[in-house]
């Protein structure tokens, strides 16, 4: 009797779930999360991706609550959205000593990687895994009709927040925060909710946000945003380790092209707003002076409010000013 033939066993299929907020041609997701599942799915050649982008499985403050429950593998967290829940991740959006993306996000990479002093304080008892960041380029003030003369012209003005530190950073330079979301921005800014709004140029453009403003600051850091993905880590540990060993590195590799994809970004889009009508000023050198001199304490309030808690505030900014002197 001749023995059966063995046949080769396929390698099996591992499906993950993607899901972020972001509009269709959005810088961030072309930086991240595309590039991204193609490069796994090319290096390990057993890994497919289901994506569900603009809001289709669930609002930004949804999306971490969704990976958690295993609804998406891997969700887009932006901690200003989950405040609640991840208040110390907010440490990169504060205005300290960073003038560009990659500044600002190689250091957050280093404490919020796995491993690091915030992976340890709150990503891990979250529950997920960081795979990807970016810190966006420092936020500049652009308002929808006031005229930007000084520091006095900022006064009063209703201006967009995305929560926790930039709140502190709105109301020291005379404005009111209204947190709302990327997303809801234009409309607030078609209706007069909102005066005025604190971003990185490249965030302007994908949202149509242009049409609606007129004067706009710049050479400023006002603060920043942090956008992440993050896997499940109950998805993370079922998966082999030569498939995590290429999402760990392909995250990393990504975190360092995205931020710089990005610093090119805010100087193109920038003439882009301009050449809609936008007109940018530089504030007088006093009111600079005095500007930096405010910002300068946002972090350190920052950071008191969250000891004050009983949350590592001070220990947590206190890594990431040591991360962004050593990157």
């Amino acid at each position: 009797m001749l023995p059966l033939a063995v046949q080769p066993v396929a390698a099996q299929e591992i499906e993950l779930r993607a899901a972020d907020s972001l509009p269709t041609g959005h810088y961030i997701a072309q930086s991240l999360i595309e590039p991204f599942m193609e490069r796994v799915s090319e290096r390990t050649g057993k890994t497919e991706f289901a994506y569900f982008p603009a809001q289709q499985l669930g609002k930004a403050k949804d999306l971490l609550s969704l990976t958690q429950t295993g609804v998406t593998d891997i969700g887009y967290v932006g901690p200003s959205y989950v405040s609640d829940k991840m208040p110390l991740s907010a440490v990169g959006q504060l205005p300290e000593a960073f003038s560009t993306s990659c500044e600002g996000t190689m250091a957050y990479w280093e404490i919020a990687k796995p491993g690091g002093a915030l992976d340890q304080a709150e990503f891990a008892p979250n529950g997920v895994r960081l795979l990807m960041a970016m810190v966006l380029p420092p936020y500049n003030l652009l308002t929808s009709s006031r005229e930007i003369t000084g520091l006095d012209s900022m006064d009063g003005l209703k201006i967009r927040s995305t929560g926790g530190a930039l709140d502190l950073t709105v109301q020291k330079i005379g404005g009111v925060p209204v947190q709302m979301p990327a997303p809801e921005v234009r409309e607030a800014l078609s209706r007069g909710t909102i005066d005025a709004g604190l971003f990185p140029y490249p965030s302007v453009t994908p949202y149509g946000m242009e049409t609606f403003l007129d004067w706009g600051t710049q050479g400023m850091n006002f603060g920043s945003f942090v956008a992440t993905y993050v896997i499940r880590q109950e998805k993370w540990d079922s998966l082999p380790e030569d498939v995590q060993q290429a999402i760990t590195e392909i995250g990393e590799d990504l975190t360092r092209e995205g931020c710089e994809t990005a610093d090119r970004q805010n100087l193109e889009v920038k003439q882009q707003i301009a050449e809609a009508g936008v007109t940018f000023v530089d504030l007088p050198a006093g009111d600079v002076e005095k500007l930096n001199q405010i910002l300068s304490t946002v972090g350190s309030e920052w950071a008191e409010q969250l000891d004050a808690q009983g949350k590592p505030g001070t220990e947590i900014l206190e890594a990431f000013r040591s991360a962004l002197k050593r990157n």
